[in-house]
């Protein structure tokens, strides 16, 4: 018979599974579940824009749900099909996303207590709440612990997890005195559905706790306790509750309960992979090797390599951490990204809603510009940076609007904006010795919307590659429960058969690398002007260059 593993991804929204064959990773079924709670799945605050929390309620019943819509549609779409027949499952979440649990691992939000406490909930990957305190976490590990900062880009991000737990600590004292540790969506979902979600028993991931909380081998675990009793003493609470060791997607972090099965469908005693973030894993089905730039593209970017853990790696600043095993077993993981693009397009059209037009009007009139015909450049920073300046405080900015603008100008000076974003992170790692061969994208977007692959090909100046699966980080799940049930080998074994990229290869243009050449250095000009503290460039001359360029690109 043949044999299906299942994938389990978490994202910003709505949780999805999706049912794929393991011989060749072909999708046989797929089901969303849309988080109830809040706006779109986020609790909000209007008294504050940085805050953004889910509840764990939402986790739970999300993955009943969609588990039990892929064996429905999979049973009405083959003949005899049995769930016995699944042999593994894996888990990806947002992150960092973690949540305060009891000392049984019971969410806070579980508890009347706390049932309406902001403070109790998840605390999503894009709660910026914390950015004082990840500048105080920055500033103290610079003068006693600068090893903790080499190890994850120089500055602490207030997306990270101790960042949040200090926040709590100072703003919501009630929650964090009530809560007896914190665990990373990504640890928490596997240990539930595995019955060892006893903090005790929890076994943590080496992505989460490698690049978002300061876990590195080499220093005994997570951060000690002198450094984090400077922050405040009350964190020893939470580091007595952290084990020294953390596991990679190839170790399994339990099977599935008799209780899960009851609910899901799936046997008893099906394993479950350890977790891991949506963006590792969207890399690991997108065939990520030495060389290979993967870039996962959803509501924000998340920008992945890997090297050999036999290759020594220089640190790199402005990245998301340099962690063995974080992707894939034996390799270094290297994670950058941006903290918002699609969040970008998407505010452009429901928030400023321009002439009633949609992402498909936008889109088919911005194909018909030409690079530098709008005379606007603009900053993709509505949601702060994440790579290299690692400033949540930053905003976004567009420049050369004139009363001839039009939204569809806008728009594409959105996309091109992301674009050179994008462009400043794959420099940063081939500036640190990390060449890049050869780029391959994954997201919704990139399978979408042509015009936005075609800039980025223009203004990155490397062919781009687009992955087969139009679930690539559910796929990745997918590929970890079947090397976890001993499928495969390895996970280079399972990549080759279950992974594949779409035929068409999108070519830089060599007409319009010109002109966004010319638009890339000033795009850095006012990166560095407003990013980059003691930066002194006259910018009085880009205005009038942007005409200028507008004015030659029209003539033409």
């Amino acid at each position: 018979m043949a044999k299906y593993s299942i994938g389990l991804d978490y994202g910003t929204n709505s949780v999805r599974a999706v049912l794929v064959d393991i011989a060749d990773g072909a999708e046989i079924a797929a089901n969303v579940f849309n988080y109830p709670h809040g706006t779109m799945g986020i609790l909000l605050d209007d008294r504050n824009p940085d805050l953004a929390r889910q509840h764990p309620q939402d986790y739970l019943d999300g993955a009943v749900s969609v588990i039990q819509g892929v064996l429905k549609e999979a049973t009405e779409k083959i003949a005899g099909f049995q769930p016995c027949q699944i042999v593994g499952i894996g888990v990806d979440t947002t992150g960092s996303t973690p949540l305060p649990v009891d000392g049984n691992g019971v969410p806070l939000a579980f508890n009347p207590k706390f049932a309406d406490n902001l403070g109790a909930m998840v605390y999503l990957w894009k709660d910026h709440t914390g950015h004082v305190e990840a500048a105080e976490i920055t500033a103290l590990a610079e003068k006693i612990r600068p090893e903790y900062l080499a190890k994850c880009g120089g500055t602490y991000s207030s997306e990270w997890f101790w960042s949040k737990i200090l926040k709590c600590l100072r703003n919501n004292p009630e929650v964090f005195d009530a809560a007896y540790t914190w665990v990373e969506h990504s640890d928490w979902l596997p240990a539930v559905i595995c019955g060892h979600d006893n903090p005790a028993t929890i076994k943590r991931d080496v992505c989460a706790a490698g690049h978002k909380a300061m876990f590195n081998a080499a220093w005994g675990g997570y951060p000690d306790a002198e450094f984090l009793a400077a922050l405040d003493p009350k964190l020893l609470k939470v580091r007595q509750t952290l084990p020294n060791k953390a596991y990679h997607v190839g170790e399994k972090a339990g099977e599935l309960t008799a209780v899960w099965a009851a609910k899901t469908g799936l046997p008893a005693g099906t394993p479950v992979s350890i977790g891991a973030f949506d963006a590792h894993l969207g890399a690991v089905a997108s065939g990520i090797e030495p060389g290979v730039l993967v870039k996962i593209i959803g509501t924000s970017s998340c920008d992945m390599m890997v090297e050999s853990l036999d290759k020594k790696l220089p640190d790199v600043p402005g990245l998301c951490g340099i962690v063995p095993e974080s992707i894939l077993p034996d390799n270094f993981g290297l994670e950058a990204g941006q903290s918002a693009v699609g969040d970008i397009f998407n505010w452009f059209v429901n928030i400023i809603q321009p002439a009633n037009m949609g992402h498909f009007e936008l889109t088919e009139a911005a194909t018909k510009a030409k690079p530098g015909m709008s005379g606007l450049l603009a900053l993709d920073w509505n949601n702060g940076n994440r790579t290299v300046l690692v400033d949540p405080r930053l905003t976004g900015l567009m420049l050369g609007m004139t009363l001839q603008t039009t939204p569809a100008e806008m728009y594409r000076a959105l996309v091109e904006s992301t674009a050179f974003g994008a462009r400043v992170i794959m420099e940063r790692f081939e500036e640190y010795g990390m060449k890049v061969d050869r780029i391959v994208n994954c997201g919704g977007i990139s399978a979408k919307n042509t015009m936005v692959m075609q800039i980025y090909a223009d203004i990155m100046g490397r062919p781009l590659a687009i992955s087969s699966s139009a679930q690539t980080c559910a796929l990745g799940a997918a590929i970890c429960g079947a090397v976890v049930a001993g499928e495969y080998a390895t996970f280079a074994d399972a990549t080759k058969k279950m992974t594949s990229l779409q035929e068409y290869i999108f070519e830089p243009i060599p007409e319009n690398q010109v002109i966004y050449n010319r638009l890339y250095i000033m795009y850095r000009r006012i990166h560095d002007a407003f990013g980059v503290k003691g930066s002194s460039d006259d910018l009085s001359d880009v205005m009038k260059e942007l005409l200028k360029i507008r004015d030659e690109v029209r003539v033409d």
